[in-house]
């Protein structure tokens, strides 16, 4: 059997990994196709070569999110390979191209059923357009079930944990003791924050960027703030005094993450590896779709409002009893002992 896997996004290189060992083992083939949404070469290439990631049989190299500029390739890429199954992850404008690109064959969606309720956010119509299209809805939690079957989504819906969970359990160890990055930075473990803001609703709308960074300039330092390229460019296009640094490896932000005292961020991965890390969170959004992480007391929502953040980042604490959220670790065995053998 043959599954073309597509990503185009740092958290789905990271997703990858722990899928790609879990096809291997199961005896199924995998084709990568890397749209190019992310080129830049710290966001992209650093993370097949820590990860171990086998080099993309395609490279799209579209180097820009517009869906539109990737599906041709895909399109073409299914053509030759005529697998038996197309596999997107996530909700990424890679994701939705993925399933677009896939014609007759059968699409797999890798955290399906997710919902923040905010159709403003282009991730979350990517999300619900996905999941109305995949034969195979592969759900991190039955919360994300539940969601799919009140929609009445006709896939074949599997609950098999969250991918992610899998890259934190393996990875995380490994980062704290290959990498040297606080020691390079010159921090303390547990006496930092990090700062993450990526967003296109944070970053391209004036207003709320200025906001967000007058927000993060009041919490006690020292900050640690690897920032996108595109964030980059806005806050110095805008004049924004908030110290930023390059993005960093996999493994340097595992260790910088998994050590710090607090997290800000306007990503969704980093809400959940927050909270196996054990790090309280501040999310950059009005809403989420990890509410799970909001009703333990681990993550809370401010939106853009700097007295907000300010406020929420010094009252941060973990809770002194967490559920376990999201699987044990090992989705990407289920994932690949998933039903692929009948197509629908």
């Amino acid at each position: 059997m043959l599954v073309l896997s597509v990503v185009g996004n740092r958290p789905q290189f990271v997703k990858s990994a722990p899928l790609s060992a879990a096809f291997r083992a199961a005896g199924i083939e995998e084709v990568v196709l890397h749209t190019g949404q992310h080129y830049d070469p710290e966001l992209s290439q650093a993370f097949f070569d820590e990860l171990g990631l086998g080099e993309p049989r395609y490279r799209l190299g579209v180097r820009d999110s517009d869906p539109a500029l990737m599906v041709p390739g895909i399109r073409e890429a299914v053509a030759r390979e005529r697998p038996d199954w197309v596999l997107v992850l996530g909700d990424t404008n890679s994701t939705f191209a993925g399933a677009q690109g896939a014609g007759d064959v059968p699409v797999a969606h890798v955290e399906a059923g997710l919902r923040s309720f905010d159709l403003e956010m282009p991730e979350e119509r990517n999300r619900i357009a996905v999941d109305r299209v995949a034969a195979l809805l592969l759900c991190p939690d039955e919360r994300s079930a539940r969601q799919l079957e009140s929609e009445e989504v006709t896939g074949r819906r599997e609950v098999v944990g969250d991918v992610m969970a899998d890259a934190a359990r393996i990875f995380g160890p490994v980062a704290r003791e290959r990498s040297d990055v606080l020691a390079r930075l010159g921090l303390e473990p547990g006496r930092y924050a990090v700062a993450t803001l990526h967003r296109e609703a944070n970053v391209v709308q004036d207003d709320r960027l200025r906001r967000i960074a007058e927000g993060l300039r009041r919490v006690a330092g020292p900050l640690v703030f690897p920032a996108h390229p595109r964030t980059r460019a806005a806050l110095a296009r805008l004049e924004l005094d908030l110290p930023t640094i390059a993005p960093l490896g996999y493994l340097d932000f595992a260790a910088l993450a998994s050590q710090a005292r607090l997290i800000l961020t306007d990503s969704g991965g980093l809400q959940k590896e927050a909270y196996w890390y054990g790090i309280p969170c501040v999310t950059l959004r009005p809403s989420t779709e990890w509410v799970d992480t909001v009703e333990a007391g681990a993550n809370a929502l401010v939106d853009d409002d700097p007295d907000a953040i300010a406020a929420a980042a010094a009252a941060a604490r973990m809770p002194a009893e967490r559920p376990v959220l999201y699987g044990d670790g090992h989705a990407s065995e289920r994932v690949a002992a998933a039903p692929y053998a009948s197509r629908p």
